[in-house]
């Protein structure tokens, strides 16, 4: 539906799914912020496409950033949304916990059916074993730091819903005061789930 509303508003819109979701199979490299990055890239490439902005929802927008910090040249202007940037070890193991597959199988099946429909052929227990593994990673190596933030001189705007419950606000903000060339904004009313956000706000963000 997003890339519908951007079409109508005259931008050509590539979507594409990282290695291992949406039916994509899994890498041999692995399974993280690199080997996504290197997706990214791999299917500019592909496209023949030498510099484009780019729209990342969630980790999506983590990669985003990720990218232009290893291909600068490569990535134009970000937008992410409902990223979370504060990773250490006590985030990643809060994280981690929602994401427990017998829990979400008793609690929330009608959002397994959703995972298993949105990434077959592929295990979605494979898939959150291996999100899980990335988020303790993360939770032990933060890629992006305050640093590496310092360093991307590309235009980007964080978005954040009001009420989301993943993405920490305050340290948001941080992230959008340490990039040289950002802007954030609040979402009103709006929770983590792309589904549950207001396309035509933001498109028109993007």
């Amino acid at each position: 539906p997003l890339t519908k509303i951007l079409n109508g508003k005259g931008r050509e819109v590539f979507a594409l799914n990282f290695s291992g979701h949406g039916g994509e199979p899994f890498s041999e490299k692995g399974f993280g912020i690199e080997i996504f990055a290197d997706d990214i890239i791999r299917f500019l490439n592909n496209q023949q496409l030498s510099k484009v902005d780019v729209f990342g929802y969630s980790m999506g927008g983590y990669v985003a950033l990720w990218c232009a910090h290893l291909y600068p040249d490569r990535v134009g202007h970000i937008v992410t949304l409902g990223t979370k940037f504060d990773w250490d070890v006590a985030s990643a193991a809060k994280e981690t916990t929602k994401l427990n597959i017998d829990k979400l199988v008793e609690k929330v099946p009608a959002f397994v059916r959703l995972l298993e429909h949105r990434h077959e052929p592929n295990s979605w227990k494979e898939l959150i074993n291996k999100t899980i593994s990335m988020m303790t990673g993360l939770g032990n190596q933060p890629r992006l730091t305050l640093n590496r933030f310092e360093k991307i001189r590309n235009t980007c705007t964080i978005l954040l819903g009001e009420d989301d419950d993943m993405a920490d606000r305050s340290f948001s903000k941080t992230v959008a005061r340490t990039l040289p060339n950002a802007q954030f904004h609040l979402l009103p009313a709006t929770p983590h789930p792309i589904e549950k956000v207001d396309l035509l706000t933001l498109a028109s963000f993007i």
